[in-house]
């Protein structure tokens, strides 16, 4: 068949098609599908979606969790966790991570690399009291929120009480 009947066919097929459609479908039902279509695709980038389940979490770490030197907390603010009964990453029993953290970039001295950290306070008990430091690479003025360690975060929590404070790994920083 050559290329004009190829192209003959196709747009009696291609017509065919868009009759049968109009025969069915109004121009009001195509229009609302449409649009529910694109708001639709709108919302897709604000829908929750679980980022640290598969951060990266460093191969190797070198240092002490209990120590202010450790290099997850080049941006840390507080009593830290793992002097608390906690982790360098979890509450301890009896106290809630704030939703709301601030954020920082710190260096993996064992394999170089950068990552983001995610700060969160743990709250719902009275200060721990012990192992506290106060670095501030990286910090921003208060009216800059997500960067300011200066904060008591524990908004959103059963108690605004501050106990102690995580670092947690949320990615790595490819920037």
């Amino acid at each position: 068949m050559t290329q004009k009947g190829w192209s003959e066919r196709f747009d009696q097929w291609t017509t065919g098609q868009a009759r049968r459609v109009a025969r069915k479908h109004s121009r009001r039902s195509f229009i609302t599908r449409l649009g529910k279509l694109l708001a639709g695709a709108a919302l897709v980038p604000i829908l929750p979606v679980a980022r640290a389940s598969g951060s990266p979490t460093p191969m190797s770490e070198i240092g002490d969790p209990t120590s202010c030197d450790y290099w997850r907390y080049c941006a840390i603010d507080g009593f830290l966790c793992s002097c608390c009964g906690g982790t360098e990453s979890q509450c301890p029993p009896g106290a809630e991570p704030s939703p709301v953290t601030w954020v920082g970039t710190c260096e993996n001295p064992a394999d170089g690399k950068r990552y983001i950290i995610s700060y969160n306070d743990c709250c719902g008990k009275g200060g721990c009291g012990r192992c506290f430091c106060n670095r501030n690479e990286g910090d921003k003025p208060a009216y800059y929120p997500p960067k300011n360690n200066d904060i008591n975060w524990c908004v959103g929590t059963s108690s605004n009480a501050y106990h102690c404070s995580t670092a947690v790994v949320v990615g790595l920083d490819e920037s």
